[in-house]
């Protein structure tokens, strides 16, 4: 049924299998699809001025701390606005936002080329990096939006995929770079090309997406969400993943070029294959998750970036070119497989929560959607912020030490701390149940079982 101003849907029930099969999985489908297309866009432009950096040779007058600051503020904003563009999926729809936010980059993509040149300030490189920062906030509203259409155990599937294609807008605007350093090109012509694609996702988003009634004006569920302790649980340990995966992905070049003495050229032929592979694994862990539980798939997810980590503390210290991107590359894949389980966790966690307090059928159905897809926007938010320490830490590493190591030492401590919190709140003790009786029916008596979420 469409009303004024957009598509609107007013029935959806992915639960029920009758209606997913007959109409639901396609519709589904859909959406996903041309989600994921803005989403992409979305974080090519937040990241843009990790590949901007690289062309900024000593005509720009930027030091690597300049550098590492711009990329820290640009992360910065990209974590922030991603809390309000999880609220505008409730107040516009997600057909709607989906076509506002992609034609939004559209401000800080024109910006960049408009001052892309040799003698412009650093304070206006700032000011302009600070708007492609709101290329963060399309996977917060896209994540929210694309939970509410798939069942629940679809769920680590879809929103492994639909995240995974977005973080994937990493490696393609890093290979495009490539191309056009290979060729001799300057950044405007990097971002002549973004232009066009910009209104060709706002005008697809127009004409295939679907607004779902059941989403819209429930700004509430954020409060409810931001009251809940595991939000801000999964938050840390989203910090540890995707965290991960965006600071690496803003920081990589960087760190070969200051570290390693690489040259712009050969700097962009390796930041390309960590984000990418980072970003293709990343619905297999939502899969794997489906099958064995993101809990537990996390767990081990932490146990083997902590190795990783240890292992380029190593690599840093000998000054191992080829030991550093070889185990960097791995520690990119492994934040993807954790990017994928820990999101999956979230659905499942606020399911568990709705059946322990007693709610069945659609009414606890209802209760998890509702809770889960507003808690991902405010878990993404504070997740990304772990891109922003990613690169502070390695501006203070190389202006103390003049390496990265110092930082890999702080990431190794962090991943033990997520290892702890993922053991200790979701897998170290299942529930005690009571059985049925007089008193009525079977109950947690502890606390909800997560083992399997």
């Amino acid at each position: 049924m469409t009303v004024p101003g957009g598509r609107w849907i007013q029935h959806w029930d992915p639960e029920d299998e009758t209606f997913w099969k007959e109409t639901g999985e396609r519709v589904a489908r859909r959406n996903l699809f041309f989600s994921v297309l803005s989403e992409h866009i979305g974080f090519s432009v937040w990241t843009l001025w990790s590949v901007l950096v690289l062309f900024m040779g000593p005509e720009y007058g930027l030091t690597p701390a300049d550098k590492f600051l711009l990329t820290s503020v640009v992360t910065l904003v990209g974590a922030v606005v991603r809390v309000p563009y999880t609220f505008a999926v409730a107040v516009f729809g997600g057909r709607n936002w989906t076509i506002v936010s992609a034609g939004l980059l559209l401000v800080p993509t024109v910006a960049a080329f408009t001052v892309m040149e040799p003698g412009t300030s650093f304070s206006t490189f700032l000011l302009v990096g600070l708007l492609a920062g709101i290329g963060g906030g399309n996977f917060a509203s896209s994540m929210t939006n694309i939970n509410a259409f798939f069942p629940l155990r679809k769920k680590g599937w879809a929103l492994g995929l639909n995240a995974g294609g977005g973080n994937i807008g990493v490696p393609v605007i890093q290979l495009v770079a490539l191309a056009i350093i290979g060729a001799g090109g300057g950044p405007r012509v990097l971002l002549g090309i973004y232009i066009p694609l910009i209104l060709v996702a706002a005008v697809l988003a127009a004409r295939h997406m679907d607004n779902l009634a059941s989403v819209r004006n429930d700004t509430g569920a954020a409060k409810d969400a931001a009251r809940d302790a595991h939000t801000w649980i999964m938050s840390v340990l989203y910090i540890g993943t995707f965290g991960s995966f965006i600071g690496y992905s803003f920081a990589f070049g960087q760190v070969l070029q200051t570290q390693f003495g690489r040259t712009p050229l050969q700097a962009a032929y390796l930041t390309f294959i960590g984000p990418l592979l980072g970003s293709l694994i990343r619905p297999l862990g939502g899969r794997l998750a489906d099958r064995y539980g993101g809990a537990r798939i996390t767990l081990g997810n932490f146990v083997a970036m902590a190795a990783a980590t240890a292992v380029l503390v190593a690599a840093s210290m000998a000054k191992s070119l080829a030991l550093f991107v070889a185990v960097f590359v791995v520690l990119f894949v492994l934040s993807g497989l954790g990017n994928g389980s820990t999101f999956k966790m979230i659905p499942g966690i606020f399911q568990n929560k709705a059946l322990a307090q007693g709610l069945t059928g659609e009414e606890a159905v209802a209760y998890g959607r509702r809770l889960s897809g507003a808690s991902m926007g405010l878990i993404g938010a504070v997740g990304a912020l772990g891109g922003v320490a990613i690169n502070l830490a390695f501006r203070q590493s190389f202006l103390s030490v003049g390496s990265g190591t110092g930082a890999f030492v702080a990431f190794l401590a962090y991943y033990a701390v997520c290892f702890a919190v993922t053991w200790a709140v979701y897998l170290r003790r299942p529930a005690v149940r009571v059985p049925a009786g007089p008193a009525g029916p079977a109950r947690a008596q502890d606390r909800p079982d997560y083992l399997h979420v």
